[in-house]
């Protein structure tokens, strides 16, 4: 077994962490859910969604069976919600057919819908003691600081060079604990800013260290400009009630619950009215909310019109009234939740 792996797994007993709600347990079902909730979102983030999608959705049969617009309520305000409807997808297939059981590879989790090869690892060796490497952002941080790799590590050579590195470190024991230990290594000491070397059990031969690069590795991301982009909702409210539209599955917002867009402006917003046979007067724009993705930031600009009663809008299964206090029970993106709510 590697030095390497040797300590963390060491220092894992006495310091790494012990207690989130998904440790402790070898059920397949709760160490993926953790698994994909975890993918670019935050541990204290992720947590209280964990525990109130779990009160929802105890098991895989619960959630195969729950309806898309239910699984993506209890994802609402947490992001990337292709992750939910991987989720159900991947649920449905689990239960149609393996009978409701995980497979206990990793190559036959990596066929399961939004499972990828270092979720399916983590699954593998959690779960089933499957000798098999992981390889997610805290991982690659590790790897490249403690030993030199150059290259932003999201380039593919970088990324395969990170993976023969990964395979060739997999210790002959202790493979239940050593993802763990790999993964707490990079959430607690060797962070992204401000790493706390000499508290790292392997801070002896780590080349950043030893060459004060600790900064400087992993390389980052080449900077790009981020776009901006603009777009106007219709804030169609009548009494406690508010018009909304059903995304499309694809895309972003998939499969959530919208105001109805449209190119922003006063004309636009007239014509948006038109479209969904909702006229009144006095409808007038109202703050604009900017909100940030990934690779684009966008400003909306809500539109409001306040109608006496509901408009028989035109027929289209996508659009529904729902009631402010029925918001909670479907899903909506976070930026158009606070509008709502503002």
């Amino acid at each position: 077994m590697s030095e390497f792996a040797t300590r963390l797994i060491a220092w894992h007993a006495e310091n790494g962490r012990h207690d989130l709600p998904w440790q402790q347990t070898r059920d397949p079902y709760r160490v993926w859910l953790s698994e994909i909730m975890l993918q670019q979102t935050q541990v204290d983030t992720v947590i209280p969604y964990y525990l109130r999608f779990l009160e929802c959705f105890p098991d895989v049969s619960a959630l195969a069976a729950a309806s898309q617009d239910a699984v993506l309520a209890q994802w609402s305000g947490l992001g990337y919600y292709a992750r939910a409807r991987n989720l159900h997808r991947a649920a449905q297939q689990v239960v149609h057919d393996f009978g409701g059981v995980f497979p206990r590879s990793a190559a036959q989790l990596a066929e399961l819908p939004g499972i990828g090869r270092s979720t399916a690892a983590a699954i593998a060796s959690f779960c089933f003691g499957e000798r098999a490497a992981i390889l997610d952002g805290n991982v690659k941080r590790v790897l490249c600081r403690h030993f030199g790799i150059e290259g932003f590590p999201g380039e593919r050579a970088v990324e395969q060079k990170l993976w023969a590195l990964a395979e060739r470190l997999l210790p002959e024991q202790g493979i239940e604990i050593y993802p763990q230990a790999q993964m707490d290594l990079g959430a607690t000491l060797c962070t992204r800013s401000k790493p706390r070397c000499l508290h790292c059990p392997v801070h002896e031969s780590c080349v950043a260290r030893m060459t004060g690069r600790e900064a400087e590795l992993p390389i980052a991301r080449p900077k790009k400009t981020v776009p901006q982009r603009s777009l106007g909702v219709l804030l169609v409210k009548t009494g406690d009630s508010v018009l909304l539209e059903q995304r499309p599955s694809a895309g972003i917002w998939g499969g959530l619950y919208s105001l109805p867009e449209m190119l922003d402006g006063e004309s636009a917003a007239q014509a948006g009215l038109r479209r969904f046979g909702v006229i009144g007067p006095d409808f007038q724009a109202q703050p604009a909310l900017r909100h940030s993705f990934t690779h684009f930031t966008l400003t909306l600009t809500p539109w409001l019109q306040v109608l006496s009663a509901q408009a028989a809008v035109v027929h289209d299964p996508a659009l529904r009234w729902v009631r402010l206090d029925e918001l909670a029970e479907i899903g909506l993106p976070a930026p158009i939740l606070k509008l709502l709510q503002r």
